[in-house]
């Protein structure tokens, strides 16, 4: 295994509502290592967003964080304002949802990717900081990046605007890149394209990319390792083809039975909501909707303990394996 570069342990994250706490992060680990792609996964809701927010420290006020998050060998939570600043962007950088609110609209995209340069490289002068602004443009597979460098985000396409988004995150070539929901809202092909300008980032600078995503089949094309979320948690992890051929947790059953696939005449979807975190079950927040589940599951809330090559947060693994039941 690589070098460990971001470890985050019981992290825990409560927001202040009018009415009443809300938990969103209820005790999570993940290890990101050096050069790898993980894959974070789950519906809407499940906490993965919130967890690399927290992270970053770019959460509000609001919310009350607890837990560790070392990243290169240095805390986060709690770190002074000054030091977060020198970590996000340069140490860590994000790929927001929506590139066009991540994107200033009244400054020039080269512009922005200078003022990154330079918050990180306060030796860089602003014509060494322009040749490198366009030259990170033409990385992430902007045409004519030296005449595109000096256009606002309005006149690029929202694929073109996404590797803006993309430069600006590794322009200080971070060793760690968290992609949230990077294809959002964007065609077919054009999400491919994206894709592939992550992974040769990823290949060229050898950096570590926590891909956030619902897609199942965005995480079997691109990641190595795969950590699945529901209810705040996790609820399975290990590597992608484990996850893939042979799931222990009825929840990440449930995410592969529900897509399409070869010879089967209508999708296969998890019934019932997510839990209403306002009001955490007491025991697995997936019980409600698992056709497996026992009372012992309503009331203890489950560890992640190794199951084969993963590890899972389910009571019944053995039974739901061992009886056969399929994905």
């Amino acid at each position: 295994m690589s070098e460990l570069v971001l470890s985050i342990r019981d992290l825990r994250v409560t927001f202040d509502t009018p009415l009443g706490p809300l938990e969103a992060v209820r005790g999570v680990d993940i290890d990101v290592h050096a050069g790898e792609m993980m894959g974070v996964v789950g519906e809407s809701g499940s906490g993965k967003s919130v967890t690399f927010l927290a992270a970053m420290g770019l959460l509000p006020h609001r919310a009350k964080i607890t837990g560790s998050v070392m990243l290169n060998g240095q805390e986060m939570i709690g770190a002074p304002n000054k030091v977060l600043r020198n970590m996000r962007g340069g140490l860590m950088s994000m790929i927001f949802q929506d590139p066009l609110s991540a994107l200033n609209p009244v400054h020039r995209v080269g512009d922005q990717i200078v003022e990154m340069l330079q918050a990180h490289q306060s030796q860089l002068s602003d014509k060494d900081a322009a040749k490198r602004a366009v030259e990170l443009l033409d990385i992430v597979g902007i045409p004519q990046a030296a005449e595109r460098a000096h256009q606002y985000p309005h006149e690029f396409s929202g694929g073109m605007r996404q590797r803006v988004v993309i430069a600006i995150a590794i322009a200080n070539n971070p060793k760690v890149l968290i992609a949230d929901e990077p294809t959002t809202a964007l065609d077919v092909t054009v999400q491919a394209q994206i894709l592939e300008v992550i992974e040769r980032v990823q290949k060229t600078f050898g950096t570590a990319v926590v891909l956030i995503t619902h897609d199942l089949g965005v995480i079997a094309r691109v990641a190595d390792r795969v950590n699945v979320m529901y209810a705040g948690r996790n609820v399975e992890k290990g590597g992608v083809d484990s996850l893939f051929d042979h799931p222990s947790h009825p929840y990440t059953r449930g995410l592969l039975a529900s897509l399409p696939h070869e010879g089967a005449e209508r999708l296969t979807p998890i019934t019932g909501f997510p839990p209403n975190m306002l009001m955490p079950p007491p025991g697995c927040g997936f019980a409600p909707r698992c056709s497996f589940a026992n009372d012992g599951c309503l009331t203890s809330l489950p560890a992640l303990r190794s199951f084969g090559d993963l590890e899972t947060a389910c009571l019944r693994a053995e039974q739901i394996v061992i009886d056969g039941a399929r994905p």
